[in-house]
């Protein structure tokens, strides 16, 4: 078995999680797997995905693209990230195709809420973000308020309404593709009697 050190050096390059296909490439084969797992120097995060405990290079946003990679940020977490809501989520909200295989979601850590989409939305408003030195996928903001304007009923009522005031007073909002999304995603009535009476 490759040493510790090397494994761990391995693992670093990949942020921290790794696949057990990739771990066979690199020679860290079933017998070392579990060897580490009985130590607890690495843990099992899903089927055929591990992680380095206390890796310097992880992070829960690594984990979750590393675990997710066709997922997107949205939600409460968009909200979190673009500082429309001050409270930090208890759980990473994901936007996912409604194809997905919802089997793949059920994992003790960490924490996921998945949103099963339309593919034809899906994409919409998909951009490129960072968190953590981790580049991650992530609705904009537009694409975020008019999600919250879909599921406000389900929503915390102190989050829905920070993060409607929040968007209002951005200097960087965009109120035509604001529009354009909420058109799309058929939330133009409730665009226009929530967000247009502050506008």
């Amino acid at each position: 078995m490759l040493s510790t050190e090397k494994i761990k050096d391995i693992f670093d390059g990949h942020k921290g999680v790794m696949r057990t296909c990739e771990m066979s490439e690199a020679h860290i084969y079933y017998h070392d797997i579990q060897q580490l797992v009985e130590r607890g120097v690495i843990e099992k995060v899903r089927y055929g995905y591990y992680q380095w405990i206390d890796s310097e290079n992880l992070s829960e946003a690594a984990t979750i693209t590393r675990l997710f990679p066709d997922a997107i940020m949205c939600m409460d977490t968009a909200l979190f990230y673009y500082r429309y809501s001050d409270r930090t989520p208890r759980a990473w909200h994901l936007a996912v195709s409604k194809d997905s295989n919802k089997s793949r979601f059920k994992i003790e850590y960490p924490f996921i809420k998945p949103y099963y989409l339309e593919p034809s939305v899906l994409e919409l408003g998909a951009e490129e973000g960072e968190i953590d030195s981790n580049p991650i996928r992530i609705y904009n903001k537009e694409r975020t308020i008019c999600d919250c304007l879909r599921y406000m009923g389900k929503m915390d009522k102190e989050i829905f309404n920070k993060a409607v005031r929040f968007y209002v007073e951005d200097s960087a909002k965009n109120i035509s593709r604001l529009t354009e999304y909420a058109k799309i995603l058929r939330v133009v009535q409730k665009v226009k009697t929530i967000i247009g009476v502050w506008l």
